[in-house]
């Protein structure tokens, strides 16, 4: 499902939208705080809404019955998604760099969330053989035989 953007106007109509999941429009003037808008602002709104593919609705006689159709999650993954794209290159790290100079997270609340995601599991590692170490400290048998095969011809020789 394609997300088209939205302007701030219908991002503050659709925060409210959410909340309500399914409506009237007089659920919509009563619910919106002051300053309300004019009846047919907010009308227009939800027909631009609805063919951006936010709200659908249902004919309920004379009037229209409004029912969210684009989960809040859903706007909300495409915002950050373009925000990671064009404003991050596509940088998690810097993302994060940005945040943390900005204060809007700390270190604590890293470690803290990655203290609960992270599973830290012991592994077993092999010790690298030390092959050279090994011959000196447990030389084998059969280089000393060798040596003394060797010796005892020297001795012969002489």
């Amino acid at each position: 499902m394609k997300i088209n953007h939205l302007t701030s106007a219908e991002e503050n109509l659709m925060k409210l939208f959410w909340k309500l999941d399914s409506f009237y429009l007089k659920d919509v003037m009563e619910q919106h705080p002051e300053p309300k808008p004019h009846q047919n602002t907010v009308s227009t709104y939800l027909k631009i809404l609805v063919e951006k593919g936010y709200l659908s609705t249902e004919k309920e006689g004379r009037i229209f019955k409004y029912t969210v159709i684009m989960p809040f999650q859903d706007y909300k993954k495409f915002l950050l998604t373009e925000l990671f794209h064009n404003f991050f290159h596509d940088s998690g790290k810097e993302i994060l760099e940005f945040l943390m100079s900005e204060n809007l997270i700390s270190q604590d609340d890293l470690r803290g969330y990655f203290d609960l995601k992270i599973e830290i599991k012991p592994t077993r590692v092999k010790a690298p053989k030390l092959e050279i170490a090994n011959e000196i400290l447990n030389p084998k048998k059969e280089k000393k035989t060798k040596e003394k095969k060797k010796e005892k011809e020297k001795k012969k020789k002489k």
